[in-house]
């Protein structure tokens, strides 16, 4: 089993990733190598994001490493919050703060349209790859559901009428931008040789 560093501290993001990628990889989040605290994103994009962190793990601990950045780009907002969906209400990061702050600028909107975008940085044999994952949806008036994290309870992906926070994780990581995101890293994994 070959060993991949997912450049995380976020449990609920290592726990959906190890659940995608099955046994093919050992998965181990930053905690897990030693590496305390967070890397800090100081990118304008979510490629730069993704990248500014796979790259500073693969650095400092020469082995294959990927990292996401997710950003939550809503049509009435011009594609806020976006590159700063995880610190949109204050830099402690706090998603009932974030949803609160959304739904609160979103008062009184009835374009709700909205889309959740993953990147992953991979950095394979000090090469770099870029994988994304795009779900379209709408934004709910107030939350739904208590499963998922981060703003899983204000968005409806389009064809659904549940929020991601309303589905079973097993549905959720079937759909999700995150999810089209490791199934574009994990077909590029698959196609070369290990």
């Amino acid at each position: 089993m070959k060993h991949i560093i997912f450049a995380t501290n976020n449990q609920h993001k290592l726990h959906e990733i190890r659940h995608i990628l099955g046994n093919k990889f050992k998965v181990s989040g930053l905690k897990e190598v030693g590496l305390e605290g967070d890397i800090a994103e100081t990118g304008t994009t979510l490629a730069e994001n993704a990248l500014i962190k796979s790259r500073f793990v693969y650095e400092k601990f020469r082995t294959d490493c990927f990292s996401d950045d997710t950003g939550l780009e809503v049509e009435a907002l011009n594609g806020r919050p976006g590159v700063f969906s995880a610190r949109y209400a204050g830099e402690d990061g706090n998603a009932k703060k974030n949803i609160e702050k959304l739904l609160n600028e979103l008062d009184g909107v009835d374009n709700r349209k909205a889309a959740f975008k993953t990147v992953i940085s991979l950095i394979m044999n000090g090469k770099k790859h870029f994988f994304e994952g795009k779900v379209t949806g709408e934004i709910t008036r107030q939350t739904r559901g208590t499963t998922g994290f981060g703003y899983d309870p204000v968005f409806i992906p389009d064809g659904y009428n549940q929020t991601y926070a309303e589905m079973s994780p097993g549905l959720k990581n079937k759909i999700s931008h995150r999810a089209k995101a490791m199934k574009n890293l994990i077909g590029f994994l698959n196609s070369i040789d290990l």
